[in-house]
């Protein structure tokens, strides 16, 4: 498909969003709402992280869903002998011109795959925090913009893992959505057997859409209407990660604008010009679970008790 630059074109975003889908499921089994929630953050320009045990598919739904989308795609292998310049790029020493020039590192493309990124180390990993926040990377003093659209999808292990180091809060922060694919049940592990039977499924997605398609849907997501409603009830939800007593580090504003902008492309998803309050709440753990620091229990838990907790708006 035409890279080429926006141009007016009328978009169906149930046919792109189908594309996509149909594309991510000719490769890999994967469970409906991790899916959804996928697509979802790259409605938003949000960055993504998958966090689960090695063998799952996460690697390979990153590199599916970069593929799909269309543009240029790098992947960046997070070990612990990387330097933030091998993600960046830097000043180089031209002998020809006599001077030092800048050369981008794999960080300027449309989707970078930052795979296994907590085994890199927090210098690495903070190579990140610049493109992620502000889509631009600064270099001697010199800044430089990143491709629109930028997104990051970061895979990593869990912690727990031997060789891994945790990402910083002012990272996980910078991340739209933590998701988790999780082991497939008995049907998913027979249809995961039947397709490898006889052949090896598609490592490689051709691009079912164009960058200026995803630009396109991406600013359609901002036309969808918040009422003063659905804007208090998703204060009220990150007022009640503050006060949770079981809580460390609460949701910032970050992620109420996090939310805010998922809940929009919820309604996109499903066709509609306005948030209700199953979109705040079908995004809300994907979005709040990784950014809080919780003693004692789960967060995913945490943001369930607050959901509870909230009285839902009786009209949006």
């Amino acid at each position: 498909m035409s890279l080429a630059a926006d141009e007016p074109r009328v978009v169906d975003v149930a046919e792109v969003l189908g594309r996509l889908e149909k594309a991510v499921r000719s490769v890999m089994v994967v469970r409906e709402e991790t899916l959804r929630l996928a697509l979802l953050a790259l409605l938003s320009r949000g960055h993504l992280l998958f966090e689960d045990v090695p063998g799952v598919g996460k690697t390979l739904m990153a590199r599916t869903l970069a593929q799909a989308v269309g543009g240029e795609f790098s992947r960046v292998q997070f070990t612990p002998d990387l330097l933030p310049t091998d993600v960046t790029g830097g000043d180089v020493f031209d002998p020809r011109s006599g001077k030092f020039e800048f050369r981008p590192g794999p960080v300027f493309a449309n989707v970078v795959l930052a795979d296994e990124i907590n085994r890199g180390t927090p210098r690495a990993q903070s190579s990140l925090l610049e493109a992620m926040g502000e889509a631009s990377v600064s270099v001697d003093g010199t800044s430089h913009s990143l491709p629109d659209p930028f997104l990051v999808i970061a895979t990593q292990n869990p912690i727990e893992q031997y060789g891994t180091f945790p990402l910083p809060e002012s990272e996980l922060d910078r991340f739209c959505m933590l998701l988790r694919l999780g082991q497939p049940d008995e049907e998913e592990s027979r249809e995961i057997l039947r397709r490898h039977e006889h052949s090896e499924p598609r490592r490689h997605v051709a691009a079912v859409t164009d960058l200026a398609t995803i630009r396109n849907v991406q600013a359609k997501v901002l036309d969808v209407r918040v009422s003063e409603a659905a804007r208090a009830y998703i204060t009220a939800l990150v007022l009640g990660t503050r006060r949770h007593p079981r809580v460390g580090l609460p949701a910032s504003p970050r992620a109420s604008v996090a939310v805010l902008r998922t809940a929009q492309a919820s309604a996109l998803y499903d066709g509609r010009d306005h948030v209700l309050p199953d979109d705040i709440k079908s995004v809300a753990s994907a979005v709040l679970g990784h950014r809080l620091a919780v003693g004692g229990g789960d967060a995913a838990q945490v943001v369930a008790e607050v959901l509870e907790s909230v009285p839902v708006p009786l009209s949006l």
